[in-house]
């Protein structure tokens, strides 16, 4: 196994991806390595995911306002959490891919993520970030469910 010193968190500030965060900061003080933690947002008129021609763009104030809130959030999480070495970061672009673009920019060696292990027909229509990491990421991609310690 070769040696971990970079772990990239994504988070949603969901509690599975709370669950992660401390899952992650502990392994990460076991290992002597660092922890990235990034928030994505998946603006459609940036990406170009927009399903259909005619749309009313994101006023450039509302989009700043929702980057500001996204970077208050994420450093909220920073201070619950007592580690101000983290690193927080807001991306823009499509969730997985963009996860996946940030792990490699990071050297990342290791991908901690939460999973909210929907299943049935909310899994087919909605699909899973996670799983659409684990299957793409280059790097090994460590899940963890709601409900740990």
């Amino acid at each position: 196994m070769s040696d971990i010193k970079r772990i990239l968190v994504p988070t949603d500030f969901s509690a599975t991806a709370d669950a992660a965060l401390v899952y992650a900061i502990d392994l990460a003080a076991k290992l002597g390595a660092s922890v990235s933690l990034v928030h994505v947002f998946d603006d459609p008129f940036v990406v170009g995911g927009v399903f259909s021609g005619e749309y009313v763009p994101m006023p450039q104030e509302m989009r700043e306002e929702i980057l500001q809130d996204l970077r208050r959030r994420l450093a909220d999480t920073v201070a619950k959490h007592g580690h101000s070495e983290l690193s927080p970061q807001v991306l823009i672009g499509p969730t997985a891919r963009t996860i996946m673009e940030s792990a490699q920019a990071a050297n990342a060696d290791l991908i901690v993520m939460g999973t909210h292990g929907r299943g049935g027909i909310s899994h087919v229509l909605l699909g899973s970030v996670a799983e659409r990491v684990v299957r793409t990421a280059a790097c090994p991609v460590l899940t963890v469910r709601r409900g740990l310690p």
